[in-house]
């Protein structure tokens, strides 16, 4: 669902959630779309039997306020659960030039146990570092089928933080944890 960026300030974030079926998809970016909406960013997924996507899509003030108008209004026939936010790329650019952060890749893999995903980001949390997307997923290991647990998260690491000091802290949390990970600079 790659597409065009937009010079549009203006911004609208939608999230949605419903039962998985064909072409959820092509009816929300063709209503987007038919109504002068650009995506700029998109993650979709399916968990359990329910379709799950969040949208980034620019436009002008009106044409923003009349997709919103339209979502609201064909939230049902699209069998959708719709919650919308309008925001702007300025916020995102006045924090992000202020903040002064370096983005981290962080990919942790262990057998599944409760609570990974909590100590983890509590991990990040203390420490006053965003996450900016976690990703999970539990799988059956090919030899043994026991349940396995990846996480993939991108975290800003405020310039004040020694990323080396960091990255001893987070393995020591994780060897006491019996997790494989790391904390690496994302690749070019």
């Amino acid at each position: 669902m790659a597409t065009h960026t937009s010079n549009s300030s203006n911004q609208l974030v939608i999230s949605a959630i419903g039962s998985d079926r064909p072409g959820i998809v092509n009816e929300l970016s063709q209503l987007i779309v038919q109504n002068n909406g650009n995506i700029d960013d998109s993650r979709m997924t399916v968990l359990g039997g329910e379709f799950a996507i969040i949208l980034l899509i620019s436009a002008s003030e009106k044409e923003l306020a009349h997709i919103e108008a339209l979502l609201n209004e064909k939230s049902s026939s699209l069998e959708l659960n719709i919650i919308t936010k309008q925001t702007s790329k300025n916020t995102l650019a006045e924090i992000s030039a202020l903040d002064k952060k370096i983005p981290y890749i962080v990919e942790v893999l262990a057998m599944d146990n409760p609570g990974i995903v909590y100590k983890l980001t509590d991990f990040f949390s203390t420490r006053n570092i965003n996450i900016q997307s976690l990703q999970t997923d539990r799988y059956p290991a090919p030899h043994t089928g026991t349940q396995m647990f990846a996480i993939e998260m991108v975290i800003t690491v405020p310039q004040s933080i020694i990323i080396n000091d960091l990255r001893d802290d987070f393995l020591d949390l994780c060897e006491d944890m019996n997790l494989d990970a790391s904390i690496e600079a994302p690749r070019l």
